[in-house]
């Protein structure tokens, strides 16, 4: 057997072919010879594998694993090698006989002509007599060296077990099929063998007589199991053990309710690791037997949801459980396995929990009835399942229609070009199971009911027929009984109603910006009352709040109540408009509430003016006694009347004060609660019971939780404060002043002569007030947040450690800090409980430091040095500096700390001991007062006495060197050292040490001689210059050869020899390791000068050091074992990104520069560690020496990869196996065993990777790595590989193949989950899907399909572009214990920190990342304390994997509407009840994008996400569930930051055009001249207002909070400096312009998508042309509108207005145009290269000429690029291009104003001027359509003809202007005015013509559209280009926005310039 050739694991053995063809012809010993011919007769057979891997897709999952074994075996097997090939030919023929599959005939033909020729070779080769007996022969050859070994634990032969037993299991599939070919006689020849030698598994061997793997060993395991197994007293048990012997709960299932054996495999794995680990908790013993704690526990997370549905539809549970206590477990167990089988083949229907609900509810009512053995009350026999029988049946029978229906709908959505209340979406349809209208449904189910239809078209035959109400009233009746199993039977054929679309669901998400204010209705009523309370108290000129009381003015405020009454109808007639599309499916309660509030409004509406006008001044009034401050007390009947309105708001009162009521009226189904909260609020099952209890604030202390009423209350009161002071009571007297005055003339024609007070001069100044009112409550809130986050960070030691210096100061505390936080608590009986409660409460835990701490933390800090040298972030010496030594003298708590830390105290020490003058004692106490000078002293010396006592072993030598030593310790004792020694001459013993300790480290023999000559150099200086009085053991000595008489003689022979004998010293000295260290070790004491805070020398692991330090000073649970602790999953989805840079995108320049040099130049240092750790010592021509794999690892280490994002997860699994290490070991036995964590074949290492195994799993979900596989991409390889170096790496993807159905082929989808295993990719599990997953948006359907092979309790979401370290992830059991907190309710979310780690090349990087930083750190502490509306923003949040796996899943996927899936997470558990925190004592790495076109794409992303969030059901419902101050909080972090934004932009433009009416009407001129109205500095501080967030100060402040804490406020005040310098400013200006044009656009239009970034390494030059595709319509045109309203400003103001004013106002909206109009030149790398330039130039004309047309792309044509830009109004609505074409109309309003400043116009105020202006227009056009006619026409034919003819336009144009300047006065400034009048208005008729398309196609006027838009965008493209070619003509300006876009690179001393020189130099 030691012959044999083991191959890898394959497919499950289980799937036989039971379609082969019995026609195969074998030879035996009765046949002839094989019908095959071969085509090598005669030929020496030379075996070469047959290609395994590149197979038809609809073959590979049947015959890959024959062909595998077939290649493994063939050099010693040829035979039984060409069987199996023989075997995979004759099953890939049964499944395609006619080879219509794609590739099938090819590879038939292919694998015939290998059979061929190998046949009679082969046969030849053939030990046995026939190919039964040689097959049978090699079975048994693997059969019994599985039985010899196995029971060896070794990981080497467990790996060559699996080999076997895999190879075992297709051999003994063949042998079948041979077997059943050869006939009966062959039959009698087998043996009884099975064929469960080896079960593909994931983390469990379930198998038969499996291999005895060490977790199947672990006690909870073995419970687990064995209560799976337990079958007993189950019904048809004989039926099922016919088919399967080996029963379990999940078989019995599985034949039960026809699920597929891949689910029943991977929930049976999946249900036993949940009981284990819930085992293991609940149990204090190690228990065989599963505990009934563990099984209630999960019981309670599984069916929760569940319970709460059945309670909120008022049906009965169908989990029914005996009372026996043995069955009563059984039962729990199947009910769990049930839900589990159910989600995990549920595909889509995963985010639909509701619907899973009822499939749940009805099939565990058939489990019941089996398991009770009731009888069916139709048929009078045993309950049998509706479903049962084959093994697909659930998907097919209950599955697939539902999803046929999802599918339906979703394709309504036409890539988010319909609108959302067309279709139903994920919410629509799971939604309808909130209604017990979904009984109707049925079981089995009505397919015809009105649920399964998707047409809406169906409607309209139908829609008389038969009302909606009437048909869910029958189906109530159809369902009134408990027992739904059977009530509802098929239609009938007498039934001819056809079923009726129920349209939206609850909620329809209509497209407009109303439902800001119908989400947050209570906000903006709050702040419209408050403004209209404020102005009146300003008009009234208060002096004194108490004056407010007064009648006439508290009347007065009162009138808010009419406004209030106003806006509730407004609300009311909002709610029945948006939800008229949700109609069919709301009950007639809730229509009839709609209706009966916005009665009750409109009657308030029309009651409180009434009221109010009637009883205004007439006031009843009382004198309040004992002279109360009130005085005389009046009241009127309008102040009745509110009393009375006030009255009907008083259940929301209630509710908001006491929040306990609320929560119980929401979530009791008694009759009294139902009608109250019917009035408040919609009765839904999502969102009840949110409230937050006001009582909590006395449950945590006040400095570490601020509460957020508190919080709000005091930001409301600062912002009313600043907007009354400064906004508004400003503006009361101007207003004033411009009512009174009449202004009859104005300088233009006025349309509203008669409009009195001046209204319009007045609305343009209030207009930008109001606005930036409502914008500015975002400026507080950020100033707030700021405060509050700093505060608590401050509190919660964020920033402990911030430098090296600090790190040194605190390193010795770092090892009790470690102890406390990371080391589980000893488990500690009675009697230890009674000695720790008598003895000191420290003691113990002191004890225990001494002992077992500092030992474990010098291994933990050893594994991480050793993490960051294996990552090549420092070097070897650094290594070597910072590592400590591992030594048994650690456990009596000697710690020879790092030479990083005592780096130059030795020679500090010497020096003040050399200049010291005085006592011993008092030199003794200063070197003392440096604890580490004082060790390194006593090491130092140490070192020494131990170094000479291995290195001299001649007797005379030891003896003397004994004596001496004693000599120096006789003197310690005395403190006598300083009498005794020459300290000057220390130093000179210093420097002889050194030379010795050199030659030691060194090692050479031959400088034996050099050796001995410092040993006696330094002999003679300690005995004749050290020593004051000379050595007494030398006098000794002396006297003693005196004594002899031989003084000559003696010294003759023993000054020279001294050490020189060959039997002196050891030199070499002996080859152990530990000495080796030592010797190391005290060469670095005695040599490194290197201070402590320079080492280690890279940025990046000072910061990790410095964070894994401070905090392990934070607040975090107490660290439980690796057994106890949660387990978890990693689930990484992954696309198309990039899993390693291959070898061509490493060499290649296509970019400028390649990824390999780039990284070199980026990462210098990290460069040179890893050329040091290759072993490579020429680092200038390295890359031919270097192995390419490693050189491929390296650079993708660095860059956004899949790699990296693995490697960094996988070191979970290193920290849980070292953490479980150390929970294992004693503390004594840590030193001599601890390198068994990176053994590979030890037993205890075997342990390890199985405690390991159970608690943590990492499944990447490559969605399409299948059609990677058979395509050949390289990736796939990438992927593989990865799978081989991670063995735990799970890989899941959908496979898609053809299916050969009736002749035909249809497309089978499945979920598949492979390992690495002997090499290849090992199938694990497969479950067939209903379709193709892809229905919704692409990231959250990729994690749906892969969730269900995640393991554990919790599961963290992390992204492909994430990172990790090891010192982090040994906190991960900390940050797990987390969810067994309760803090008032457990968490349901962890949030957890980010570093951004690509912030470290260009300043945009640097921007970016610090934006994004203090976002992730001090924005979302704040979010989650005190504000309590933390969500979910992306990775890397760990969720409660059971929560959410009952409730929808860790993200929504509806197309278009959950764009930004990760944040629907956080709403979703938000109002399931759900606890969201976050936690800043862990992070992981997250790269984020580097340029500003990538930057800017996500931006857009991400705002086109906000802008659907605005008009999702979700924030609609937050926005109203929520109490007042959370709901608060709940709009400014989330989609109120994003419309405050848009708010800000509109400012601007109303501002400029309010001052531009102005300006041009002549209100201006009067207002100064008449009403003295100068500067009003209310506009002052308005636009200041807005400055603040345009400028970017609004994320600038936490920022600079942030980086305080963390680095100190010196540092965070210089960054900031820095970062302006580099134009922060200008980059978050042009941001911000980003987030406000896509929020607004996608709310108006539509047209959210996702935005691919690229997330690529190489910052590269954009092309003009590039840069003007992405923001010609979101930056430039704006920045051109918003600088022609400057210029036209500052143009007609200057006679009359000073220009300090124009500045003040303006400054801040000139920056942003310039910034809008030239930051993207500016950040562009090599924008102003002048070679750049003209190849932007030349580029820019090609494109801008290049006609459009099918199949060419944006990049290439203006054309194509001009179709796609406006393609949102193409399925706008007509609200949509209403708004859109009211927006446009601006620029002729723009028009009218200047036309009447003309001098030709000699002002005339007649309106026939602006006619006039038309006619100028409407020629202008005819001259271009005839210009443009002639050129289609009369160019190619006629082209002298076209060219005269265009010189006589011109002349004539000419020669009109000529004449209208002598007759009509015309001049240059009139020509100059037309221009900026009629360009902005032939712009504006362009949008018109966009807008009105199909219009102007119809008239024909749709092509010279285009040609006039093509001009514009060509006169816009020359306007930008000009000043970027005139700066690039300047040499210096390249260099410097070089040095601004690249500084923070050069302040590291990155070599950019080079990377820019390489672009050039290789472009060239």
């Amino acid at each position: 057997m030691a012959e044999i050739v083991l191959a890898e694991p394959t497919d499950d053995p289980n799937q036989n072919s039971a379609g082969t063809s019995r026609r195969r012809v074998y030879d035996t010993a009765d046949t002839k010879r094989p019908f095959i011919r071969s085509l090598t007769l005669g030929r020496e057979h030379v075996p070469e594998p047959f290609d395994s891997e590149k197979l038809p897709v609809t073959l590979v999952s049947e015959i890959q694993k024959f062909l595998r074994v077939a290649n493994q075996i063939e050099v010693e097997e040829p035979r039984v090698a060409y069987l199996c090939r023989f075997h995979a030919f004759e099953v890939a023929h049964n499944l395609d006989r006619n080879s219509s599959g794609r590739g099938v005939r090819q590879f038939k033909t292919s694998l015939l002509q290998r059979l061929e020729q190998d046949e009679e070779v082969t046969i030849r080769k053939r030990r046995e007599k026939s190919d039964l007996r040689e097959l049978r022969r090699v079975y048994r050859q693997y059969k019994d060296y599985i039985i010899k070994h196995g029971g060896e634990y070794t990981l080497e032969n467990r790996e060559r077990l699996i080999r076997a037993r895999a190879i075992a299991s297709i051999l003994f599939e063949v042998l079948n099929t041979v077997t059943s070919a050869a006939g009966s006689q062959a039959h009698a020849e087998t043996e009884n063998a099975r064929s469960e030698f080896y079960m593909p598994y994931n983390i469990l061997p379930l198998d038969q007589g499996g291999i005895p793997h060490a977790i199947m060993q672990l006690p909870e395991i073995k419970a687990a199991v064995a209560a799976v197994r337990n079958v007993r007293s189950l019904p048809f048990l004989d039926d099922f053990r016919r088919q399967t012997p080996y029963l379990d709960l999940f078989d019995w299932l599985q034949f039960c309710f026809g699920f597929q054996k891949g689910n029943v495999a991977n929930q049976r794995e999946h249900l036993i690791l949940l009981l284990a680990n819930t085992h293991v908790r609940h149990s204090h013993k190690q228990s065989s037997k599963l505990v009934d704690g563990a099984l209630d526990a999960l019981m309670n997370k599984f069916f929760k949801n569940y319970t709460e549905w059945c309670k909120f539809l008022n049906r009965k549970s169908n989990i029914w459980l005996p009372y026996l206590k043995q069955d009563s477990q059984q039962h729990k167990l199947l009910y769990i396995a049930l839900y589990l089988l159910i989600w995990g083949e549920a595909a889509n229907l995963r985010f639909m929990p509701e619907c899973l609900c009822y499939i749940f509810h009805h099939m565990a009512s058939e489990l019941h009835g089996m398991l009770s053995g009731a009888l069916s009350m139709i048929t009078g026999e045993r309950v049998t399942p509706a479903y049962g029988g084959g093994s697909e049946n659930f998907l097919n029978c209950i599955i697939s229609p539902i999803y046929e229906v999802i599918l339906k709908e979703a394709m309504k959505n036409r890539n988010g070009t319909t609108d959302h209340s067309t279709w139903r979406n994920y919410d629509d349809l799971n939604e309808f199971f909130w209604s017990p209208d979904c009984f109707g449904i049925g079981w089995p189910m009505r397919l015809d009911h009105d649920f399964f239809c998707a047409d809406p078209l169906k409607n309209d035959k139908t829609k008389k027929s038969r009302a909606p109400n009437e048909i869910r009233e029958e189906a109530r009746r159809e369902n009134n009984e408990d027992d739904e199993m059977g009530g509802n039977s098929p239609t009938t054929a007498n039934d001819t109603r056809r079923p009726i679309w129920l349209g939206k669901t609850n909620f329809a998400e209509i497209r407009s910006f109303w439902q800001i204010f119908r989400s947050f209705d209570r906000m903006w009523s709050f702040l419209i009352l408050s403004l209209q309370a404020m102005i009146i108290m300003a008009c009234h000129d208060l002096e004194s709040p108490i004056q407010v009381f007064d009648a006439s003015i508290l009347e007065d405020v009162m009138s808010i109540f009419i406004t209030s009454a106003v806006l509730k109808l407004i609300q009311a007639i909002f709610d029945i408009v948006f939800t008229w599309k949700a109609r069919r499916t709301m009950d007639t309660a809730h229509r009839r509430k709609d209706v009966l509030k916005m009665v009750m409004a409109m009657m308030w509406t029309i009651i409180l003016p009434i009221f109010y006008a009637k009883s205004r001044g007439k006031y009843t009034c009382y004198s309040t006694r004992n002279g109360s401050w009130l005085g005389e007390w009046c009241y009127s009947s309008y102040m009745i009347a509110v009393a009375f309105y006030l009255t009907s708001n008083a259940v929301n009162m209630v509710l908001f004060l006491v929040p306990a009521v609320g929560r119980y009226i929401e979530t009791s189904n008694t009759q009294m609660c139902t009608m109250l909260s019917w009035w408040t609020r919609p009765r839904l099952y999502i969102g009840r019971g949110m409230q937050e209890s006001q009582v909590s604030l006395l449950k945590y202390k006040f400095w570490c939780c601020f509460r957020y009423t508190l919080f709000w209350m005091l930001l409301l009161l600062s912002k009313f404060s600043f907007s009354y002071t400064f906004e508004i009571k400003p503006l009361i007297s101007p207003t004033r002043q411009i009512m009174r005055i009449g202004i009859k003339n104005y300088d233009w024609h006025e349309l509203f002569p008669k409009v009195k007070s001046n209204a319009c001069a007045i609305a343009a100044i209030w207009s930008p007030i109001i606005l930036v009112y409502f914008m500015d409550a975002q400026i507080w809130y950020s100033i707030y947040c700021s405060v509050f986050g700093g505060v608590y960070g401050i509190l919660h030691h964020l920033g402990e450690i911030r430098t090296q210096g600090m790190l040194r100061s605190k390193f010795d505390t770092l090892s009790s800090a470690f102890n406390a936080c990371l080391i589980p608590p000893q488990s500690k009986d009675n009697k230890e409980w009674i000695t720790d409660w008598l003895c000191h409460p420290g003691f113990l835990k002191d004890l225990e430091n001494k002992k077992g701490g500092v030992i474990k933390f010098v291994l933990v800090w050893n594994q991480i040095i050793s993490s960051f040298r294996d990552e090549d972030i420092i070097s070897n010496r650094e290594m070597d500096l910072m590592i400590i030594p591992m030594s048994s003298e650690l456990y009596s708590g000697r710690v020879y700390w790092p030479v990083f830390l005592l780096a130059n105290k030795l020679s500090t020490a010497l020096s003040i001991a050399r200049d010291f003058v005085g006592k011993y004692d008092t030199l003794l106490k200063r070197i003392r007062k440096d604890n580490y000078m004082y060790l390194v002293v006593i090491e130092c010396y140490e070192s020494l006495k131990y170094i000479l006592d291995i290195l001299v072993v001649g007797d005379l030598e030891r003896r003397i060197i004994s004596g001496i030593i004693d000599e120096f310790e006789e003197s310690i004792g005395k403190s006598s050292l300083l009498e005794d020694l020459h300290i000057s001459k220390v130093q000179d013993l210093y420097a002889k040490c050194i030379d010795l300790v050199e030659l030691l480290v060194d090692g050479n023999e031959d400088h034996h001689y050099k050796v001995v000559k410092v040993l006696q150099d330094i002999f003679e200086l300690v005995t004749d210059d050290l020593l004051v009085n000379g050595s007494r053991t030398l006098d000794l000595l002396h006297a003693y050869q005196q004594l002899e008489g031989d003084e000559t003689e003696f010294f003759s022979h023993f000054e020279p020899e001294l050490f020189a004998s060959s039997h002196s010293i050891h030199f070499p000295l002996p080859d152990s390791d530990p000495l080796i260290e030592k010797i190391k070790r005290f060469h670095l004491l005695l040599t490194v000068k290197d201070k402590a805070m320079y080492i280690p020398s890279n940025l990046e692991a000072r910061r990790r050091i410095s964070f894994f330090a401070t905090s392990l000073f934070m607040d975090m649970p107490k660290a439980p074992k690796v057994r106890t602790m949660l387990s978890f999953s990693v689930l990484t989805p992954h696309f198309m990104e990039e899993v390693k840079f291959s070898k061509k995108e490493l060499h290649s320049a296509k970019e400028g520069v390649s990824i390999n040099f780039y990284m070199q130049r980026i990462y210098p240092d990290e460069w040179e560690n890893f050329l040091e750790r290759i072993g490579s010592e020429k680092p200038d021509s390295v890359n031919d020496e270097i192995n390419e794999e490693d050189l491929r690892d390296w650079a993708s280490f660095r860059g956004q990869t899949l790699s990296r994002t693995v490697r960094g997860m996988m070191y979970y699994r290193k920290a849980l196996k070292l953490q479980a290490f150390l929970d294992m070991t004693e503390d004594d036995d840590i030193i001599q065993s601890y390198d068994a964590i990176d053994k590979e074949n030890d037993t205890l290492s075997a342990q390890l990777d199985a405690l390991t195994d159970m608690k943590f799993t990492h499944v990447v979900s490559c969605q399409i790595y299948g059609s990677q596989k058979s395509s050949g991409d390289p990736q796939a390889q990438d992927i593989l590989d990865l799978m081989k170096r991670y063995p735990a790496l799970r890989v899941a993807y959908v496979e898609e193949k053809e299916e050969i159905v009736n002749g035909g082929t249809r497309k089978v989808y499945s979920s598949v989950l492979v390992r690495a295993v002997n090499g290849f990719d090992q199938e694990i599990y497969r479950i067939k899907l209903p379709g193709s997953p892809n229905i919704g948006e692409g990231k959250p359907e990729n994690q749906n399909h892969s969730i269900i092979f995640t393991r554990g309790e919790a599961l963290q979401a992390i992204d492909m572009n994430q990172d990790n370290y090891l010192e982090e992830s040994l906190k991960m059991r900390n940050l797990l214990q987390e969810f067994q907190r309760v803090q008032g309710r457990r968490p349901t979310i962890l949030g957890m920190r980010e570093h951004i780690f690509t912030g470290s090349v260009s300043s945009l990087a640097w921007f970016m990342s610090y934006q994004e930083t203090s976002f992730v750190t001090i924005g979302q502490r704040i979010l989650a304390n005190p504000l309590r509306v933390r969500f979910h923003y992306g990775h890397p949040d760990l969720f409660d994997r059971i929560f959410h796996l009952t409730r929808g899943g860790i993200s929504k996927a509806s197309k278009t509407i959950n764009l930004s899936e990760d944040v629907y997470a956080g709403f979703n558990t938000t109002l399931r009840k759900g606890y969201v925190t976050y936690h800043e004592y862990i992070q992981v790495g997250k790269g984020r994008d580097v340029g500003l076109n990538q930057i800017s794409k996500y931006e857009a992303k991400v705002a086109n996400g906000n802008s659907e969030q605005t008009l999702s059901r979700d924030i609609y419902r937050l926005g109203r569930r929520f109490d007042f101050f959370r709901m608060l909080s709940c709009y400014f972090t989330t989609v109120g930051f994003y419309f405050n934004s848009l708010i800000s932009m509109i400012a601007v433009y109303v501002f400029l055009y309010g001052q531009l009416y102005l300006v041009l009407s002549g209100l201006q001129r009067s207002l100064l001249l008449e009403a003295k109205v100068k500067n009003i500095k209310s506009l002052e501080t308005a636009l200041a207002s807005q400055s603040f967030i345009q400028l970017g100060l609004l994320t600038g402040l936490p920022m600079v909070i942030e980086i305080g804490l963390e680095r100190g406020f010196l540092n965070a005040i210089k960054d900031f400096v820095l970062m302006q310098l580099q134009l922060a400013s200008v980059f978050f200006t042009f941001s911000y312009g980003t987030k406000s044009h896509y929020y607004g656009r996608t709310i108006l239009h539509g047209g959210a998508k996702y935005r691919p970034t690229g997330r690529k390494v190489v910052v590269f030059h954009s092309s003009f042309t590039e840069n003007y595709r992405l923001y010609s319509r979101s930056h430039f045109v704006k920045g051109f509108e918003l600088l022609l309203l400057l210029i036209v400003y500052d143009l007609f103001r200057r006679s009359y207005e000073s220009s300090k004013a124009y500045v003040l106002i303006t400054y801040a909206i000139w920056f942003m145009s310039m910034t809008w109009l030239f930051a993207p030149f500016l950040f562009n790398p090599s924008g102003f290269d002048w070679g750049k330039i003209v190849d932007d130039w030349t580029d820019w004309n090609k494109w801008i000429k290049q006609q459009g047309g099918i199949g060419i792309q944006q990049d290439k044509s203006w054309h194509s690029w001009w179709n796609e830009e406006q393609a949102h109004l193409l399925h706008s609505g007509i609200t949509s291009l209403i708004i859109e074409l009211l927006l446009s109309f601006r620029f002729f309003i723009y028009q009218y104003g200047l036309v009447y400043h003309l001098d030709i116009s000699g002002k005339s105020k007649n309106f026939l001027v602006y006619v006039l202006s038309w006619v100028v227009i409407v020629v202008i056009f005819l001259l271009l359509k005839v210009v443009n006619l002639g050129k289609q026409y009369l160019s190619a034919n006629f082209h002298m003809a076209f060219r005269l003819f265009k010189v006589i336009l011109f002349l004539g144009v000419v020669a009109t202007i000529v004449t209208l300047s002598f007759i009509c006065d015309l001049s240059l400034k009139d020509l100059i005015i037309c221009c900026l009048a009629f360009l902005p208005t032939g712009w504006g008729l362009i949008l018109v013509s966009q807008t009105l398309r199909p219009k102007m196609e119809c008239i024909g006027l749709w092509e010279f559209t285009r040609v006039f838009a093509r001009a514009y965008d060509y006169g816009m493209g020359v306007l930008l280009f000009f000043p970027v070619a005139v700066l690039a003509w300047l040499p210096i300006i390249s260099a410097f926005q070089t040095r601004f876009l690249f500084n923070e690179a050069f302040s590291r001393r990155l070599q950019i310039q080079p990377i820019l020189a390489g672009k050039k130099k290789k472009r060239r």
